[in-house]
């Protein structure tokens, strides 16, 4: 999958996406890097979104939720660190 855009909330939104994935200790170029270059794909079990899963520029393996907007744009809801398969 490669989105055309993904859609972030302002840096300093205390409750949007962006301060979301940095609590978990990711950027905003980590999430990118994996929607736009998955390793795998489902679904999550908790909500029901999308996900994808796959390494991160600097070799770290993460998993992204997100909302598809419209086929061509993402809202990534979260993102954290998962083991490895």
């Amino acid at each position: 999958m490669r989105f055309v855009q993904v859609i972030w909330d302002e840096e300093d939104d205390p409750l949007g996406n962006v301060q979301h994935v940095a609590e978990h200790g990711l950027m905003v170029e980590d999430v990118e890097a994996v929607l736009n270059d998955p390793e795998s794909e489902g679904f999550s079990e908790s909500s029901g979104r999308p996900c994808c899963f796959g390494y991160t520029d600097s070799d770290e393996y993460i998993i992204v939720i997100y909302e598809d907007v419209d086929g061509d744009s993402a809202y990534p809801v979260t993102a954290y660190h998962v083991p490895e398969p």
